[in-house]
């Protein structure tokens, strides 16, 4: 059967991504790590490489050192769907700490440029109702924030 994981190609970082990640997610596990020597990966450039298999949350991933490639944009990003605000507030603070930037609605890249969004499963709940008037005041509750503030979200729903 095929495998499919995600794969994160960093200029030199992947060690210090893979490490950091292991750090902020409690349920992660360093695997495999593998140094080969020089690879081409285009006219006049060669570049050692290194991979770095790593699991968060029941999640493989392999990170990539190969030199400089396409940045991480928001086109892909990593979800998080946290059972309260304490948890939404330990993801957010840990993933945007040393130089990681807050996006709107529970977006963000850490300092490595991954983008991430940070979301309690109440307001998925509470923007997914079918009274669609409370839904569409939470929803445009959180169209303000950066963190998502889930209090802030219930009152907007609430009225």
């Amino acid at each position: 059967m095929a495998t499919i994981l995600p794969f994160l190609w960093f200029n030199a970082e992947a060690e210090e991504a893979r490490d950091f990640y292991l750090s902020v997610f409690k349920n992660g596990k360093a695997l495999q790590s593998m140094q080969t020597t020089d690879w081409v990966s285009g006219p006049k450039r060669r570049v050692p490489v290194a991979t770095y298999d790593f699991d968060l949350e029941g999640v493989h991933f392999r990170a990539l050192d190969a030199g400089p490639g396409d940045k991480f944009n928001e086109a892909v990003s990593f979800f998080i769907q946290t059972e309260d605000q304490k948890e939404t507030d330990y993801y957010w603070d840990a993933l945007t700490a040393d130089g990681g930037v807050e996006h709107p609605c529970g977006w963000l890249q850490d300092k490595f440029g991954v983008y991430w969004q940070v979301t309690p499963a109440a307001m998925l709940r509470l923007i997914g109702d079918a009274d669609r008037v409370k839904a569409e005041r939470a929803m445009q509750a959180m169209h303000k924030m950066k963190k998502i503030i889930l209090a802030d979200i219930e009152a907007a729903y609430a009225g």
